[in-house]
């Protein structure tokens, strides 16, 4: 391949993956063209993009940037997956293809995430982990956790003397009903 050549891929390489700081790499080198197809369309769906990549042009392309760490030292074929929400739900896209019969031969490869390489067996313990909305709806409950026992606790405080005051005044009111009648004198 020319330089001239080099210079086009790794310019368009690098204009694909502007902005992306967290990435996944993945084998698809055991998968037909038809899985392959397949399961980009199906990531394509969840607005995740795969670009299988040269080493060399991979590492020509993301040096300097947050995804290098990932392609240090890499040799063999591999495909770079990134969008979706986050690097977890990324990873957990990922992870569901891998345990996926279909798509047997689909091994992960590691990654890069925060500028730090990820392994294999990292990149699926990160799909373990809560995704960015599942954090956020943890953070609210705790947030709101507090305020919601407080306004229970003076409720329920409110609720039993208003209770209270309820019963005494019926009761009241049934003893005032049957004295007036009983106590009027006759005659």
């Amino acid at each position: 391949m020319s330089k001239a050549v080099k210079d086009l891929l790794t310019d368009d390489i690098r204009r694909r993956l502007a902005g992306v700081g967290d990435a996944l790499l993945v084998s698809v080198s055991g998968l037909d063209s038809n899985r392959t197809y397949r399961l980009r369309k199906e990531l394509r769906e969840k607005n995740i993009h795969l670009l299988v990549i040269k080493n060399s042009l991979a590492r020509r392309a993301l040096a300097g940037t947050s995804l290098s760490p990932m392609v240090e030292g890499l040799d063999g074929p591999a495909a770079v997956v990134w969008g979706s929400t986050d690097i977890v739900d990324l990873a957990k896209h990922v992870a569901k293809y891998l345990n996926d019969k279909q798509f047997e031969k689909l091994e992960a490869r590691g990654g890069a995430m925060d500028g730090a390489k990820l392994s294999p067996a990292e990149v699926i313990d990160v799909s373990k982990w809560p995704n960015r909305e599942e954090q956020l709806s943890i953070l609210l409950g705790q947030i709101l956790s507090p305020g919601a026992k407080l306004v229970a606790q003076l409720s329920s405080v409110g609720g039993a003397l208003a209770s209270q005051i309820k019963e005494k005044s019926a009761g009241a009111e049934e003893d005032s009903g049957s004295t007036p009648e009983a106590a009027e004198p006759t005659g």
